[in-house]
C-alpha cells in the first residue's frame, strides 16, 4: 500500500480543509481556512459566498497541507473528498479539484461521508494511543450545527458499519446555539460565546424542559416534513433516543419576549466586536450582558447538554456499547465535555471526544475514515458527485 498517505479534502460548508494523514492514525498534516468573517455579518452561512470562498481557497489549502506535511503528490497514494451531507455548490468545489488530482495523478478517489468523518475524528486519537480500544461496538454521538444523530458504530473486518440509532426531527444542537446566540445579540458562531458567558450564569434561574417525543401514527412510517428527516423514517427509530431542540429554541424567544430583553441585544453586538473574544472573568462577562442573560444563557446550556446526555447514555445502556465517542462541533463545548465525562465515569464508560480542533469541520478527519474505505478497495467511481442530503446508517 505504498506509504499509507492519504490526501483528504473537506468543503461541505464553511470551511476550507486539506490534510495528510499516514494509515489514518498519524496527522502529518491540517490546514484549514475558515469562513468566518465572510459569514458573520449575517448571522450565519450563506451558500453562495461559501462556494465562492471555497474556490478561492481550495489551491492554496491544499498546496499548504502537503507542504506541512512534507510530500508531494507524488509520494500519495490516494485522495479522499467529502461527498455529502452539505451544502451543494461547497462539496462541488472540493469534490470537483479531488477529482481532477486524482486524474492527473493516477490515483484512487474514495468519497467519505461528513457524519462518518467526524466519528472518526476521535477513531484517529484513538487509532494512535489504543488501537485495542477499537475492537468493541461504540455509540457516536455527532451534534454540531447541522447535525445531531446517534450511530451505533461497528468495526467488521477491518471497516466500520454504522446504525442510525437516533437523530433530531428539526434543528440541530449547534443550530439551536446559533440562533439564540443571534437572538440575544452574541457573536457569530455562536456556540463559543454561549460556552464562555454560560460560567457566569445560574444554569437553575429558568427551568427549561424537554417533552417526550412521541410516534406520529399518522405518518404511517413515512418520512416526515422535516430538515433532517431524510435520513430515516421515524417510524424505524426508538423515540426515546430522538431529539428537537426548536422547542427550547421558542422559549428562549419567549422568556426575551416577556422580560423585555430584545432592545438590549442590539448594543451587544458592536461590545462584543469591540472586546474581540470570549470573556475570562465575570467582570467581563457583565460589561457585555446583565446577570439575567447570563442566567439564561446558562439555563439554556444547562438544558440542552442535559437532553444530549440523557437520550446518549440512554441508548448506550439499551445497546450495550462498549465505548461513547461524542463529536462535531458541539463537541468542543466545555460544559459538555465536563458533564459527559462526569456521567460516563459514574456508569463506568468509557467515552472520547476528539481534540478541539478536530471537533470542527476539517479534513484529517476525513483522510482518516477514508483509510478502511482504501485499504477494502472501496474507491468512488468516475460519475462522483455532490448528494447534499447523504445519509449514514440507514
Amino acid at each position: 500500500m505504498g506509504n499509507g498517505l492519504i490526501l483528504g479534502i473537506e468543503s461541505s460548508c464553511d470551511e476550507t480543509a486539506a490534510a495528510v494523514v499516514e494509515r489514518g492514525a498519524r496527522t502529518l498534516s491540517s490546514v484549514v481556512a475558515s469562513q468566518i468573517a465572510t459569514h458573520a455579518r449575517y448571522g450565519g452561512v450563506v451558500p453562495e459566498l461559501a462556494s465562492r470562498e471555497h474556490l478561492r481557497a481550495i489551491v492554496p489549502v491544499v498546496r499548504a497541507a502537503l507542504a506541512e506535511a512534507g510530500v508531494t503528490l507524488e509520494d500519495l497514494d490516494a485522495i479522499a473528498v467529502t461527498s455529502g451531507p452539505g451544502l451543494a455548490g461547497a462539496l462541488l468545489v472540493g469534490i470537483t479539484y479531488a477529482k481532477a488530482l486524482a486524474y492527473a495523478q493516477g490515483l484512487p478517489l474514495v468519497a467519505v461521508n461528513h457524519l462518518e468523518g467526524h466519528i472518526h475524528a476521535v477513531l484517529l486519537n484513538l487509532r494512535a494511543t489504543a488501537n485495542d480500544a477499537l475492537d468493541a461496538p461504540s455509540l457516536a454521538l455527532v451534534v454540531s450545527g447541522g447535525h445531531t444523530h446517534l450511530y451505533l458504530a461497528e468495526p467488521v473486518s477491518g471497516t466500520w458499519r454504522y446504525r442510525l440509532v437516533g437523530r433530531t426531527l428539526d434543528d440541530a444542537a449547534g443550530e439551536a446555539y446559533d440562533k439564540v446566540a443571534k437572538l440575544l445579540g452574541l457573536g457569530y458562531p455562536g456556540g463559543p460565546w454561549i460556552d464562555a458567558l454560560a460560567r457566569f450564569g445560574n444554569p437553575h434561574a429558568v427551568p427549561f424542559s424537554f417533552a417526550q417525543i412521541k410516534t406520529k401514527a399518522h405518518l404511517g412510517g413515512k418520512v416526515p416534513r422535516t430538515k433532517a428527516a431524510t435520513t430515516a423514517p421515524i417510524a424505524e427509530l426508538d423515540p426515546h433516543f430522538l431529539f428537537s431542540f426548536s422547542g427550547i429554541k421558542t422559549a428562549v424567544l419567549r422568556y426575551v419576549e416577556l422580560h423585555g430583553m430584545r432592545e438590549a441585544a442590539r448594543a451587544r453586538v458592536p461590545r462584543m466586536l469591540a472586546m474581540g473574544r470570549t470573556p475570562a472573568t465575570h467582570e467581563e462577562a457583565l460589561a457585555l450582558c446583565p446577570q439575567p442573560v447570563l442566567d439564561l444563557i446558562a439555563s439554556f446550556q444547562h438544558a440542552v447538554v442535559g437532553d444530549l446526555m440523557k437520550k446518549t447514555f440512554a441508548a448506550a445502556e439499551a445497546l450495550g456499547a462498549a465505548r461513547i465517542l461524542v463529536t462535531g462541533g458541539v463537541a468542543a463545548n466545555r460544559e459538555l465535555r465536563e458533564r459527559f465525562t462526569a456521567e460516563a465515569e459514574r456508569r463506568g464508560l468509557a467515552i472520547a471526544f476528539p481534540t478541539r480542533a478536530l471537533s470542527t469541520d476539517n479534513a484529517a478527519m476525513i483522510a482518516a475514515a477514508a483509510w478502511p474505505r482504501f485499504a477494502a478497495g472501496e474507491f468512488a467511481p468516475a460519475s462522483l458527485t455532490a448528494d447534499p442530503s447523504l445519509a449514514l446508517g440507514r
